[in-house]
């Protein structure tokens, strides 16, 4: 699976902005979607994922500011960001692990995100 990610940029404080992602090849009917994100001299981290299902998670640093989607017509998803600070400045990489017999991972080449104070 080929991850595509764009939306990422520049954007003040308390300002919004929206990340998609979209998946093409082959695509399990049961997987898992999500956005990490790494800020520099940090580890990477989860932000939310959204399974086929609809289930969504959230890391609680962003509950309640981002909202993750998905559009499975388009195999893609998105992450409505709002309110950012400038500590959710980050590089945000896009996810996906589809289970068949096994469990395939794939990443996106990620997308800057740039919160100014």
């Amino acid at each position: 699976v080929q991850l595509q990610a764009y939306g990422g940029g520049l954007v003040q404080t308390g300002g919004s902005l929206r990340l998609s992602c979209a998946a093409s090849g082959t695509i399990f009917s049961t997987n898992v979607m999500g956005w990490y994100r790494q800020a520099p001299g940090k580890q990477r981290e989860l932000v939310a994922t959204i399974s086929s299902g609809g289930d969504t998670n959230y890391a609680n640093s962003v509950k309640g500011r981002f909202t993750i989607s998905s559009d499975n017509a388009k195999n893609t998803v998105y992450l409505q960001m709002n309110s950012l600070k400038p500590e959710d400045t980050a590089v945000y990489y896009c996810n996906y692990i589809g289970y068949g017999t096994r469990a395939f991972q794939s990443w996106g080449q990620g997308t800057l995100v740039t919160v100014s104070s």
